[in-house]
């Protein structure tokens, strides 16, 4: 099979610079023939030693939370782009956001900005899902409470000290729903609170939406 055609096969995927070696293992300078390929096209580097496929193979390209999960690991997308994939915030993200337990980074590459902010275990291992986007694609990505929390953990001087400073900041500042608010699963978040940065600030959340879903008890027509 032709080199170009092998590396086509890979298209759902990015690709390491090891797995290229492996592809082009029969070449005396493999290096220089990755060079060659990212000239004519048929590779793009989003990193040092990741690259996807470029322009030229005209098929379709990992998409941008597949490339989120492989530039930087462990790591899941959350805060922003979480909330907008799960239809939270009506905003669209430009900026691919994830958390990761590495230091806080910021990659601008060819195909998108990916920005990673740190937070601490166990925190973190809490309220990720693996969601198939292909037969080949999966993502690691926030669960909608998950992805709240960590929208308020991560956003500087955000603290949250009342029911009304909740509803304000949720409803106007976030834009959020509050039909999507009362469908969230509390007691699993009161489940992550003792070991959550920002404390005060999610027990509010919890206490919030738990006073929404009671009011929707009271009127399930709302």
């Amino acid at each position: 099979m032709d080199i170009r055609e092998t590396i086509r096969t890979y298209a759902a995927l990015p690709l390491t610079h090891q797995i290229l070696l492996s592809i082009l293992k029969d070449y005396k300078r493999p290096n220089d023939k990755i060079s060659t390929l990212i000239e004519q096209g048929f590779l793009i580097p989003i990193k040092k030693g990741l690259y996807i496929i470029g322009p030229t193979f005209n098929s379709r390209k990992p998409n941008p939370f597949t490339i989120a999960n492989h530039i930087s690991g462990p790591s899941y997308v959350s805060i922003d782009s979480a909330l907008s994939h799960h239809g939270l915030i009506p905003e669209r993200v430009y900026e691919t956001s994830s958390v990761t337990i590495k230091i806080s980074r910021l990659f601008t590459t060819p195909v998108g900005v990916f920005s990673y902010t740190r937070l601490p275990l166990p925190y973190y291992s809490f309220g990720i899902q693996r969601l198939a986007y292909t037969d080949k694609e999966h993502i690691l990505i926030a669960s909608p409470e998950k992805a709240l929390f960590d929208k308020i953990v991560t956003t500087k001087s955000l603290i949250l000290r009342s029911k009304i400073s909740t509803i304000n900041y949720l409803l106007e500042d976030l834009r959020m729903d509050e039909y999507d608010l009362k469908k969230m699963d509390t007691k699993t978040m009161q489940e992550w609170l003792p070991h959550a940065p920002k404390q005060e600030s999610l027990f509010h959340v919890i206490k919030t939406l738990n006073s929404l879903q009671s009011l929707r008890l009271a009127n399930p027509e709302n």
